[in-house]
């Protein structure tokens, strides 16, 4: 038996629970390039904050509550510290999605339901990162998150189409051109085509904070707000104080268990994103339980803020990146720069047409919308395609219950890959002339020696496989019933459970009973142990079985098929 291979040293203890405790120390020169990257991320939090509230139907200033507290937290208590943490679009629409119905956008029952919100999902993803969980975020595919992804951005898009275009709430299409503001439309379009404009031709300028800046001062010179021009107006200056939600009652708090679940397991898959950059670019493994339980106290803490569920973003992450962030206090530093603007610098938002706030989110979400995916995925693989179209068509047909999209997807997903599980490939095997080992009909190859069955499955040989692999002997022996021999080439059986060992036992025995030699290549330790433990092999000391071979290597079992000499039984 091999030794085994050395433990890395264990983790202590408060690194778990006090990460930030575990930073390492930074000179004035580092500190300096920080301070400047969390100034850069800052500034452009700040809009983006305002903006998304208004996607989430929350009060604008909640954006930037958002933005603060639950940014500082998830630094300090997350294992990937260079992430921007706060409102994100698809979580601000997962919000307005999921309360539609329940109150009045903006309303107190509607912040007291976004706080519930916050409140679940953070818990959940605090429990979760605990118990050391986060691998159960995993069951959503990427084609699933990438079809509820571009739905979402698709409905986002049509959401800001009215204060883009400056349109009335009871805006009919077919009167669009007659019905469009045009103070309002010059503002939208024109931010946004500047804000497009700046990503692709300098991508570190703080393209945001010039364009608000700038269109609050062409809007307060020429009073479009008294023209009836729709604008941020008046935002409460001051830290947020402590919101303790009212009890919304159960009936609606049945309600939110949904949606609380769905916005725990995208925002995670936004933090993913971001998270696996960062650590491939700082060269460490991803700590998806501790970043799980950082995201789920900065989600806790804007709620007790009175803000709404965050998430990490990844543009303003790759921004932070880009900018030269190296640890954690490029975030603290964005913080300190949010709250002098929550303090001192909100009045300057006040002009800010709101048709700006929706250029910034229409010019945020408008890469995700990549049809072209979509053809790749098919390429790739048809029912995986169809998996993220169908995601795709149901989201945005459920909208506002966007969260059915995601439960198709996770259904469709889950039940392919329940189906591989259940049909495994099995192929008879045969040797190939570059000395390979391949699937004997497709290569068109002779059977490796006479009166032989030689079979490879891929897979765990468990409940949902044993089946169908004692069927492909059943039936390879039921069409060539002058077959003495059965090799199992076993290197790609990982695993075996219960139901795999009695199957052998039952394969092995009804072997037996006809005479047929059983010849098993190559099974790996884990797997030769169970079956020692179950009486199915002959332990140490035990007399040889002359039905029953046992090679290490496939190279041995192939030498010992082939060789003349060797004692054929029957």
């Amino acid at each position: 038996m091999m030794p085994e291979a050395p433990h890395p040293p264990a983790r202590r203890p408060w690194r778990r629970f006090f990460p930030f405790l575990a930073w390492p120390r930074s000179s004035r020169a580092t500190l300096q390039g920080e301070a400047m990257a969390g100034l850069t991320v800052g500034m452009m939090v700040i809009p983006q904050g305002v903006a998304y509230a208004a996607l989430a139907g929350m009060p604008l200033v909640t954006g930037i509550y958002a933005s603060l507290l639950p940014a500082l937290i998830a630094v300090l208590f997350s294992a990937s510290t260079r992430l921007s943490v706060g409102p994100t679009a698809l979580s601000c629409l997962l919000i307005a999605a999921s309360l539609s119905g329940m109150a009045a956008p903006g309303s107190p029952q509607w912040v007291n339901l976004a706080v519930w919100l916050a409140l679940l999902s953070g818990l959940l993803q605090v429990v979760l990162g605990l118990a050391r969980f986060g691998w159960l975020l995993n069951v959503v595919s990427a084609p699933v998150l990438m079809g509820f992804t571009q739905a979402a951005a698709v409905l986002i898009l049509l959401s800001q189409l009215r204060d883009l275009l400056g349109l009335p709430a009871d805006w009919h299409a077919a009167q669009l051109a007659q019905q469009v503001n045009p103070g309002a439309a010059l503002f939208g379009i024109g931010s946004l085509v500047l804000l497009v404009l700046s990503r692709r031709l300098s991508p570190k300028l703080p393209a945001v904070v010039l364009v608000v800046l700038a269109a609050a001062a062409i809007s307060w010179a020429i009073g479009f707000e008294a023209t009836g021009g729709a604008v941020v107006g008046t935002l409460p200056a001051g830290m947020p104080q402590l919101y303790l939600p009212q009890w919304p009652g159960w009936q609606d708090f049945s309600r939110l268990l949904v949606p609380a679940l769905v916005i725990t397991l995208i925002s995670f898959l936004e933090t993913a994103s971001s998270a696996k950059v960062d650590s491939q670019k700082g060269g460490q493994r991803w700590d998806q339980d501790q970043d799980l339980i950082g995201q789920g106290l900065a989600k806790l803490a804007s709620g007790l803020s009175g803000a709404f569920p965050t998430s990490s973003s990844f543009s303003r992450s790759a921004l932070n990146l880009y900018a030269g962030a190296r640890t954690g206090w490029a975030t603290v530093a964005s913080v300190v720069v949010v709250l002098a603007a929550l303090v001192w610098f909100t009045p300057l938002l006040h002009p800010v047409p709101q048709a700006v706030l929706a250029a910034i989110v229409v010019a945020a979400v408008m890469g995700l919308v990549k049809p072209a995916s979509f053809v790749h995925l098919w390429r790739v693989s048809r029912v995986e395609a169809v998996t993220s179209g169908v995601t795709f068509g149901v989201t945005v047909l459920s909208a506002p219950a966007l969260y059915w999209g995601v439960i198709a997807g996770l259904l469709m997903s889950l039940s392919h890959f329940l189906y591989q599980r259940l049909h495994p490939r099995i192929i008879e095997i045969g040797l190939h002339p570059d000395g390979s080992l391949r699937d004997r009909h497709l290569w068109h190859l002779p059977p490796l020696a006479p009166r032989l069955c030689a079979l490879r499955m891929d897979g765990g040989l468990d409940f949902a496989s044993a089946n169908a692999f004692e069927r492909a002997v059943l039936e390879h022996l039921a069409a060539h019933p002058d077959a003495r021999h059965v090799c199992v080439f076993a290197l790609s059986i990982n695993h075996i459970d219960a139901t795999g060992v009695e199957m052998f036992g039952q394969l092995r025995k009804g072997l037996r009973e006809r005479g047929i030699c059983l010849h098993i290549a190559g099974m790996k330790l884990p797997v030769e142990r169970v079956l020692l433990r179950a009486g199915e092999l002959p332990g140490p000391g035990a007399a040889p079985d002359p039905l029953l071979r046992l090679y290490r290597t496939d190279a041995e079992a192939l030498a010992a098929l082939q060789h003349p000499s060797i004692q054929m039984p029957g």
